[in-house]
């Protein structure tokens, strides 16, 4: 999702429905057991460098690359609350809303209705912030690359575009971008159904049901 950034990478899927997220290199890389994370060869003073969390790494790359992340502090002010947002809002309410609406074996009325209706507040937050620029922070950065992914499953989180029509200036005008196309493709075809997951406990629980491992 990083457009015209030239950086070589090479990409390695982490099977989450394996456990691969639980052996010892990748917790070396992510403590956390989640992905995104990365590994720059080239990182500061020459020497590798591990980076997980999703908005470190966008912000890393930003400031490496000197691209979709301004370097004046106002600026990048704009940029970072924006990232933060969907950081603390967007995207954990987001999962929350799909995993009662779509992954939770049991239906919890009450929680549905919750995460459902805070998706549809942080729409409206969205709708009412694009309605004079194109991007959450005027230009194009790493914050719409942030959201995106979010927004793409709306008919998941029981939400209508046509209801936020500047969110859906901004949708429609990013699935134009063929970066973000290609990010999103990313994985798609590895990608497992809700079905696979309603049937199959064992699955269901390796994802839903992990406490701390010590």
């Amino acid at each position: 999702m990083l457009e015209e950034c030239k950086l070589p990478y090479n990409t390695i899927f982490v099977d989450i429905t394996k456990g691969d997220q639980f052996e010892p290199d990748f917790l070396q890389i992510a403590p956390n057991n989640r992905m995104p994370a990365i590994v720059d060869p080239d990182g500061p003073g020459g020497r590798p460098i591990s980076i997980f969390e999703s908005g470190v790494i966008l912000q890393y790359l930003g400031n490496k690359t000197g691209k979709f992340y301004p370097k004046r502090i106002r600026e990048r002010v704009e940029v970072d609350q924006w990232l933060f947002w969907q950081m603390c809002g967007l995207g954990p309410m987001a999962g929350q809303a799909h995993h009662f609406r779509h992954y939770a074996r049991e239906k919890v009325t009450y929680a549905i209705d919750r995460y459902t209706n805070e998706m549809n507040r942080l729409y409206g937050v969205m709708d009412t912030r694009l309605a004079d620029r194109e991007f959450l922070a005027g230009r194009y950065s790493i914050a719409d690359m942030a959201c995106i992914g979010w927004i793409k499953p709306y008919k998941r989180q029981g939400q209508k575009l046509e209801n936020f029509p500047n969110l859906k200036r901004w949708f429609e005008r990013m699935m134009l971008r063929p970066a973000v196309i290609a990010g999103l493709k990313l994985g798609k075809e590895r990608a497992l159904s809700i079905e696979d997951f309603q049937k199959d406990k064992t699955l269901h629980d390796l994802l839903f049901k992990q406490r701390a491992r010590t």
